[in-house]
């Protein structure tokens, strides 16, 4: 498929040069042309030179000019068996004049063309630069206001679920207090679509000054809070005047859910071990033998404080969503069993975590 090859492009293209970028955009508006155009040819339309277009095209692991058009001539050739459909548009907005049925294609098309805008922006280098830092840092301070909080909270979660010592502030005079008192070894990340946010470029400002190491995570690589930036994560170029909140906030959830999965890829024991134990913390329920003398076949866990339920009950709404755990055993304590030897999974892991949250907030409805 076409999208294929300007996948390819958008993924390689934060870290090629400017003229190989030059070149790079030429071959994402012109696909179609490329099957008739020599390479001096292309080269000449791109206005960059042919050592520059063969650098580009290695950059995206093709041997050769040759062997790079025949795939483009091969994607094209079947995209055009398919049915085709609408061209997504970049930054839709209302007219008015829009069938109600119409709008969900298109706001799923546009946010896909933001977050293909949003790889090309990405440089992969700065990207596991970012991952290291975050995974050796002492303490991490993430800085916010207004619509990008959603984001700081979303992204505070997944990196204390980690284990990583995170903390934010809505409060922007506590954020300033907070980034004066970091130090070297710590990071400051700040989260602004614009960039331009009086108060978080003021505390990204001042965590720079007391040695921190800044990261920032924004839309406008030339904005003011990129000033104080030691790395950069950019998730587009182009200013959405209209409804640029919604879409701001659809690509900086992908680039947190990118940086979780990095985190968790990049010490996977490690993670998944912090992610068991944090997990039923949050639920309120706590093993009954701790984690440095636990068996590797079961696990015994203390029931929530103040339950209302029956085992049988937790028992079967688990059975039916696909699971099966144990009764305890002790006698001096309500507790159930969960077996973790086996065929598992993080999913399964996960899984079996959603469905006894699920059950533990619906008995608390129930019995209030």
């Amino acid at each position: 498929m076409e999208k294929e090859i300007k996948l390819r492009i958008n993924a390689c293209y934060g870290d090629l040069r400017p003229s190989e970028k030059k070149a790079a955009d030429y071959v994402l508006k012109h696909l179609d042309e490329l099957k008739t155009l020599t390479l001096d040819r292309l080269a000449e339309n791109a206005g960059v030179s042919q050592p520059t277009v063969m650098r580009m095209i290695k950059a995206l692991g093709y041997g050769g000019y040759k062997e790079f058009r025949y795939a483009v001539v091969e994607k094209l050739a079947a995209a055009s068996t398919n049915t085709a459909g609408f061209e997504a548009m970049y930054g839709y907005t209302l007219t008015g004049n829009e069938n109600i049925e119409d709008i969900p294609a298109k706001i799923v098309a546009t946010t896909g063309s933001m977050a293909g805008e949003m790889l090309k922006n990405i440089s992969m280098k700065t990207f596991s630069c970012v991952i290291e830092k975050l995974k050796n840092a002492q303490r991490i301070d993430i800085y916010s206001v207004e619509n990008s909080n959603v984001i700081a909270e979303d992204l505070l979660t997944k990196l204390m679920y980690l284990g990583l010592n995170a903390g934010h502030f809505t409060d922007s005079y506590h954020q300033r207090i907070s980034a004066g008192n970091l130090h070297p070894g710590d990071i400051a990340l700040g989260i602004s679509y614009s960039g331009n946010s009086k108060d978080t470029v003021d505390a990204v400002a001042a965590a720079k000054k007391a040695g921190a190491t800044v990261i920032v995570i924004t839309n406008f690589r030339d904005s003011l809070i990129t000033r104080y930036a030691d790395l950069v994560l950019c998730t587009g170029q182009e200013q959405v005047f209209y409804g640029n909140a919604i879409f701001s906030r659809t690509t900086q959830v992908m680039l947190v859910d990118m940086i979780y999965m990095a985190l968790l890829a990049s010490d996977y024991k490690k993670y998944v071990k912090a992610l068991n134990r944090n997990g039923h913390v949050a639920m309120g329920i706590r093993p009954y033998i701790d984690s440095e003398h636990q068996g590797p076949i079961i696990t015994t866990f203390f029931y929530p404080e103040g339950k209302s339920f029956s085992f049988d009950e937790m028992y079967h709404y688990i059975k039916d969503r696909g699971y099966a755990i144990y009764p305890g055993k002790v006698t001096d304590a309500d507790t159930f069993r969960i077996g973790n030897i086996g065929e598992i999974y993080l999913e399964d892991i996960d899984r079996v975590c959603s469905i006894m949250e699920d059950f533990f907030k619906l008995r608390c409805r129930e019995a209030v």
